[in-house]
């Protein structure tokens, strides 16, 4: 195997999956018939979602415009890869969860927005899907486990939705929460894990141009085991960041702690910048290894998007800032 040493974003858009490909997907099936365990999906924040229906009133959205801004430097991963390896603890520690995760009703779904907030809103997911500026980017995805992926999602930037409720001047920092239904997302019948699934960034980080609250991939809406129907997306750090199917968004003034940050402090901390030369306490992650090609590349500092985030990390000390 070659190791590709090329700046993170030196990317030739010939290497993207041409759009006609994925005009070409299969759109997902409205009103297919939902496999989620009883008829009520309960979730974090006080937010209830009511009978099961998986109809998805968006799929004219899709495909969105792409930004040609976000390229990237090697081929996208198929997406049938993409589709069958993936991380999603509610459901279980293995990478092969993808028919676990259709237990999951995602219509109706509520997302709640407050903390310290001048317009606290909770939104129906279609109705702020429709209210937001969807586009497609080409991001790569960096786990801490050493292994990537290229990506097309499609979503739309955390600060217009950051825009829209208005935060006051003491939110300095995001909380997001994923829902808790332990009826159908059976790894949270292990009540020994801090359920549900929290995560955290700063103001800052979430106002960042590249941070994406996604809502589809490939050109469709997001299958269910890539977090459906809202995750979050932060390219230049460590993919357990990105937490999925989030039903709250609280901003506040102390630092979240996370889900990950509360059982492993030493190994998964808030941060969670990518950086070759600070290895994970159990391997090294100065390689990553491609899905489905199993092509080594160097890592990069930042997963290569320095350019858009390094100013917000002033000093690079060995472990601030990464874990």
């Amino acid at each position: 195997m070659h190791y590709h040493r090329k700046p993170g974003w030196l990317i030739p858009e010939s290497k993207a999956t041409p759009e006609s490909v994925f005009m070409q997907r299969r759109k997902f099936l409205a009103g297919s018939a939902a496999m989620a365990a009883g008829g009520i999906l309960g979730a974090a924040g006080g937010i209830g979602c009511a009978a099961e229906d998986d109809t998805d009133k968006t799929l004219d959205l899709y495909p969105a415009q792409r930004n040609p801004e976000f390229t990237l430097d090697r081929p996208l991963t198929e997406e049938e890869v993409a589709a069958a390896y993936n991380n999603f603890y509610e459901f279980g520690p293995v990478k092969t969860i993808s028919r676990l995760a259709q237990r999951l009703t995602i219509r109706p779904w509520q997302v709640e927005v407050g903390g310290l907030v001048n317009n606290p809103q909770t939104f129906d997911i279609d109705d702020l899907i429709r209210a937001m500026p969807l586009e497609e980017r080409l991001y790569r995805l960096r786990c801490v486990e050493a292994w990537a992926m290229a990506v097309p999602w499609t979503g739309f930037p955390f600060s217009a939705l950051i825009k829209k409720v208005q935060p006051s001047l003491q939110a300095r920092y995001v909380k997001l929460t994923t829902f808790l239904h332990r009826t159908v997302a059976l790894n949270q019948l292990r009540v020994w894990y801090p359920w549900p699934y929290e995560e955290g960034l700063t103001i800052e980080e979430a106002m960042n141009e590249l941070t994406l609250l996604v809502t589809g991939v490939y050109g469709h809406p997001l299958p269910k085991q890539h977090g459906a129907p809202l995750r979050l997306i932060t390219p230049w750090k460590y993919g357990f960041k990105s937490i999925k199917s989030i039903v709250s968004i609280e901003f506040v003034k102390e630092r979240p702690v996370s889900f990950w940050e509360t059982l492993a402090p030493k190994e998964y901390g808030f941060w969670a910048n990518v950086n070759p030369a600070v290895a994970h306490p159990r391997w090294a992650q100065s390689t990553e290894r491609m899905l489905g090609t199993d092509e080594k590349y160097d890592t990069v500092i930042f997963n290569g998007y320095g350019q858009w985030v390094a100013g917000m990390y002033p000093t690079l000390r060995e472990r601030e800032y990464f874990f």
